[in-house]
């Protein structure tokens, strides 16, 4: 059997699989995998350099199923190539603890390299692996061995491509001419409403030629030879990243439904599944693989496990020859962190003069990049206000690869999932910067970060009303509970200079991701004795008190002043006044019982939250008797004094609300 009809009948075992695999679950979408099992197993048969022995092999190249809800391609492919993911697993197809979810999940099944589901999504991140190959290559010298000349492969769907994050990562991708990225667009012009005529009529190759993409039409991609013709000449670059724009057929197979928005989201039916292996001439029983088809993947595995093994001996004559670049990749890709990381930090921290945290932030963050080399990443166009640029260490571009700075432009949503992708290629420890109230446009890509539990750190400044006169658009309210909403992601609210050095440190050794809230206004220092006390990586802890106190006043971030201050004013009329700092509530709420107890007593009924924020999720703290303090309302435009004023932010109105609740 020659290979042309070797991959065919694979891509139609494929094709099968992925149907019956749906049948039995009685959900999915099995049209997407049966359109485009050809380019699918063309690529993964002749071109992609992977490791099944070895899912995590340096050497390899990526797949990105961007179109998640297909995932029963990418299943299908793991089985027959080896990846340990078993014919139960494809028969358990969206079933509870099955390595096999309804969408691909990074961690959770071998050989998966992101979390996709939302459209868009794996596009953009795939944009941030690219990068991320480049740099690590070009900061390692690998660049020059070929060692590290791996592609990043995406399947993307029409719906990938009417996201608005595609937009903005595939313009970015152009302008850096990231000719490692490669992009398969499943043309099949079908939704889940029907025809994208309904909604979509744009020229896709003529909006990525724009974009400085070179653009590949394959006018049948379920064509075997068409479609390997597309890729081999997509391997060979031409300086531009490239999308293959592949006609497909929805459903290819199936006789009733293929070509129909029927095949989208939901079984094909018992019978249609039996008429589409008798249209393809597949005769095995359901969930089998025919002799022929496991002898020539078979017969690939061992040429990738042999080619990694000979990869694998030309890196460590690399390693071994090359002392001081072996000690740069391997920061790099264990993403090492000084033990004195804190120590070194607070060294640089300005303690003379009030200073606000943005600025602060910024001083230990140039500290914190000459300590951890892993540590790279820029802003959407607003690092001067965010001071979230390296200097000295360049600026990553078409022309420099070497560059720790990246600029993203005015890019948001794209920022945070190509800092996703940088992240998960596994050779950094990624930080995106922006005003806080634009990470409502970035709220997707943060979800996926904390899903994947992903090392990332957001740079948000700019983080209360202070913002003062650019009014109540710029002015973050209900922001940072949309934040503490997310599962696993940590939010970090330093008070001034020393704590945000704590931030830092503590972002840094971090297991997933953390968001460090600065200020734009100045704020005072801590005394050297209450920066003492300082106890960040708790999330809250005593700055000062009374002995037999009856208040206790916790605040975050800028508040911690304005809370002090009051604590001053209150006890200048008898009361007696304990002051709690609480930068984090989610590092709080994992301290043990006594340690919580020990901060916020539950005998002390007189308890007073302060933040410049929505007051939403504050009442576990305070208590059902208790006091929060926030601005439960939109700002508005005035310098911000005056708006510390009118809001009542001063240490006057605190003591009045105070008085009058209690």
């Amino acid at each position: 059997m020659t290979d042309v009809k070797l991959l065919k009948l694979t891509a139609d075992t494929v094709r099968v699989l992925s149907a019956e695999a749906v049948e039995k679950a009685k959900s999915g979408h099995p049209g997407m995998p049966m359109g485009c099992a050809d380019f699918a197993v063309v690529l993964w048969q002749k071109y992609l350099k992977h490791n099944p022995k070895n899912p995590h092999w340096l050497g390899r190249d990526r797949f990105v199923l961007s179109a998640g809800h297909g995932s029963m391609l990418i299943y299908s492919l793991l089985h027959i190539y080896g990846y340990g993911l078993t014919m139960e697993e494809l028969k358990s197809f969206r079933q509870w603890e099955s390595l096999t979810p309804g969408h691909p999940e990074f961690g959770h099944t071998a050989g998966v390299e992101v979390t996709t589901g939302p459209l868009g999504s794996g596009f953009a991140s795939a944009v941030g692996m690219a990068i991320a190959g480049k740099s690590f290559a070009a900061r390692t010298g690998l660049d020059a061995t070929g060692l590290l000349d791996g592609k990043i492969y995406a399947l993307s769907s029409d719906g990938c491509m009417m996201e608005g994050t595609t937009h903005e990562a595939a313009s970015l991708a152009g302008h850096l001419k990231l000719d490692n990225l490669i992009c398969f667009y499943d043309d099949n012009s079908i939704t889940i409403e029907g025809p994208t005529s309904l909604a979509f009529s744009e020229d896709v190759c003529a909006r990525f030629s724009a974009y400085n993409w070179r653009v590949i039409k394959v006018d049948d991609a379920n064509d075997i030879e068409k479609i390997d013709k597309a890729i081999a000449e997509a391997r060979n670059s031409d300086g531009r990243p490239t999308l293959i724009a592949g006609k497909t057929k929805i459903g290819f197979g199936s006789p009733n439904k293929g070509g129909t928005s029927k095949s989208h989201g939901e079984p094909l039916g018992a019978d249609e599944v039996i008429a589409t292996k008798k249209a393809l001439g597949i005769t095995t029983e359901p969930f089998t693989i025919s002799e022929d088809v496991k002898s020539f993947c078979e017969k690939r595995i061992e040429e990738l496990v042999s080619t990694a093994a000979e990869w694998n001996m030309k890196f460590q004559k690399f390693i071994d020859s090359n002392p001081d670049k072996a000690a740069i990749i391997s920061k790099l890709l264990h993403k090492e962190v000084p033990s004195n990381i804190l120590e070194e930090l607070l060294k640089v921290a300005p303690k003379d003069k009030p200073v606000a945290t943005r600025a602060s932030g910024g001083t230990i963050m140039q500290k914190a990049s000459e300590l951890v080399p892993a540590l790279c990443g820029g802003a959407a166009d607003l690092s001067p206000s965010t001071k979230t640029d390296i200097k000295g260490a360049g600026s990553f571009s078409a022309t420099d690869r070497a560059g720790k700075n990246f600029h993203f432009g005015v890019r948001e949503l794209g920022m945070g999932l190509v800092g996703n992708g940088l992240a998960l290629y596994g050779a950094a420890i990624p930080y995106v910067s922006t005003f806080f109230v634009f990470s409502d446009y970035m709220k997707p890509a943060m979800r996926l970060a904390a899903i994947q539990k992903l090392h990332i750190i957001y740079v948000f400044t700019h983080d209360s009303f202070y913002v003062g006169e650019d009014g109540p658009t710029h002015e973050p309210i209900e922001q940072i509970a949309m934040l503490r909403t997310i599962p696993g992601f940590t939010v970090i609210r330093p008070g001034e200079a020393s704590e945000t050095a704590h931030a830092w440190a503590a972002a840094l050794k971090a297991d997933g991701p953390v968001a460090i809230l600065l200020t734009r206004q100045d704020l005072r220092p801590l005394s050297p004795e209450t920066a003492s006390k300082i106890a960040l990586d708790k999330g809250a802890y005593i700055v000062n008190e009374d002995k037999d106190f009856e208040y206790i006043l916790i605040a975050s971030g800028s508040e911690l002043n304005l809370a002090i201050d009051s604590a001053e004013l209150l006890r200048k009329s008898g009361k007696k006044v304990r002051v709690v700092s609480m930068p984090s509530q989610e590092f709080f709420l994992k301290q043990d019982k006594n340690y919580r107890e020990a901060i916020i007593p539950s005998s002390c009924k007189k308890r007073v939250s302060i933040e410049a924020a929505s007051t939403f999720g504050w009442e576990r703290f305070t208590g059902d008797e208790g006091l929060c303090i926030g601005i439960d309302h939109f700002g508005a435009s005035a310098p911000y004094k005056v708006l510390a004023e009118k809001f009542g932010f001063t240490p006057e109105a605190v003591c009045a609300k105070i008085n009058a609740k209690f």
